[in-house]
C-alpha cells in the first residue's frame, strides 16, 4: 500500500519517529532502527547479498525530515547519514514488521560480534 501517512512527527529529541495514518493506525519507530534499516545503497548494497549490518547507532537521532515528491521522505541523521529515501510503502513495512525486523537485526549483530553501542562507549 502506497498510502502516505497523515503525519510524521519526531519525538524525544529526534530519537523516535511517529507515523500516523488516517484510519487511526500509527507506528512508533526508533531513529536507531530507521538508521540501521536505511534503504540506502550504503546499507542495502547494490544487489542481493550485499547488505551491511550497521553497528553502533544506539544514540543516533533524526535531525530533519525532507519530503521527496509525493512518494517518500529523506531522513537526515545526526551521524551525517542522509542518502536513504524512505518511500511510504517502506515506512509502512518497517512499522508493520518492526519487531520481526528488529529481532533479525539483533541476531545479525550478535552473529557478527557487533554492538549497538557507539565505538566511544565500548
Amino acid at each position: 500500500m502506497n498510502e502516505p501517512p497523515d503525519e510524521l512527527r519526531l519525538k524525544d529529541h529526534g530519537r523516535t519517529l511517529v507515523i500516523s495514518y488516517s484510519g487511526g493506525q500509527s507506528f512508533t519507530l526508533s531513529a536507531e532502527q530507521l538508521r540501521v534499516e536505511s534503504p540506502s545503497a550504503e546499507v542495502k548494497g547494490h544487489g542481493p547479498g550485499q547488505e551491511i549490518t550497521v553497528a553502533g547507532k544506539r544514540n543516533v537521532r533524526i535531525v530533519k525530515i525532507e519530503p521527496i515528491g509525493h512518494y517518500a521522505v529523506r531522513l537526515i541523521f545526526d551521524d551525517g547519514h542522509s542518502t536513504g529515501l524512505y518511500t511510504w510503502q517502506y515506512l509502512r513495512e518497517l512499522g508493520e514488521r518492526s519487531e520481526e525486523r528488529w529481532a533479525g537485526y539483533l541476531a545479525r549483530l550478535s552473529a557478527q560480534g557487533l554492538s549497538r553501542e557507539p565505538k566511544e562507549h565500548r
